[in-house]
C-alpha cells in the first residue's frame, strides 16, 4: 500500500442520497484495508440545499477535509453543483456527474438564469469527464431513487478496489428491502 491519499468529493442537493453514497464509499475502502476519513457539509436545508461530502482514503489519513484544488475525483449528483465545485478538483482530476438539473430557488424565482451547456464547460476543463443519466439507469434497475448507486458504480470503475469490497459495503450499508435494486443500479453504473 503506498502513502498516497485519494481525495473524493461528492456534491449535489440534499435528498439525493449523497450521504448514503459516501457511507458506501467509506465502507468499501475500509473493507479494502485503507484508513478512511469522511466529512459532510450541509447547506441551509438538508433537502434541497447544497451538500458536499469529503471522503479521503489511504494508508494513513489525518484530516477528513479535502484541501481546495486537491480533489482526485469529483462525483456530482446535480450538474450545477458539480460545476460550482470544480475549484476543489486538482488539474487532471476526474469528474463523474449526473445529467440532472435541479433549479435553485434564485432560478425558480426568476432572479437568475440556469447556466447553459454546463456539461460542455466541465468537459472543456476536465477531459476525464463522464456524464451519466443516473435517473434513467436507476429506473431501468427498478427504482429512480437508486440514481446515487448508479453513479457510485460509475465512480467505482475509476478506483482500484476489489469487487467483493464493493459488494460487502453495499450489503452492509443499504437497507435489505432496497438491496437488490441498488445492486442492479450499481452494476449498471459499473458497466459504463
Amino acid at each position: 500500500m503506498s502513502d498516497t491519499i485519494t481525495n473524493i468529493l461528492l456534491v449535489g442537493v440534499g435528498g439525493q442520497g449523497i450521504l448514503l453514497a459516501s457511507e458506501i464509499l467509506s465502507e468499501a475502502f475500509m473493507q479494502a484495508g485503507f484508513d478512511v476519513k469522511k466529512s459532510e457539509i450541509h447547506g441551509m436545508s438538508q433537502r434541497g440545499g447544497s451538500v458536499v461530502s469529503h471522503v479521503r482514503f489511504g494508508r494513513e489519513v489525518h484530516s477528513p477535509i479535502v484541501p481546495e484544488g486537491e480533489g482526485d475525483i469529483l462525483f456530482g449528483f446535480e450538474i450545477l453543483e458539480t460545476y460550482r465545485s470544480l475549484p476543489l478538483l486538482k488539474k487532471g482530476g476526474t469528474v463523474v456527474a449526473n445529467d440532472l438539473c435541479i433549479q435553485p430557488p434564485s432560478v425558480l424565482l426568476g432572479q437568475e438564469a440556469y447556466p447553459d451547456n454546463l456539461a460542455g464547460k466541465i468537459a472543456a476543463l476536465f477531459p476525464d469527464f463522464l456524464l451519466v443519466d443516473g435517473q434513467k439507469m436507476a429506473a431501468e434497475a427498478g427504482n429512480v431513487r437508486a440514481a446515487n448507486t448508479v453513479l457510485l458504480g460509475a465512480v467505482s470503475k475509476r478506483l482500484d478496489i476489489a469487487d467483493e469490497c464493493w459488494m460487502k459495503a453495499l450489503e452492509k450499508m443499504v437497507p435489505p428491502r432496497a438491496l437488490q435494486v441498488n445492486l442492479a443500479a450499481f452494476h449498471r453504473g459499473r458497466s459504463l
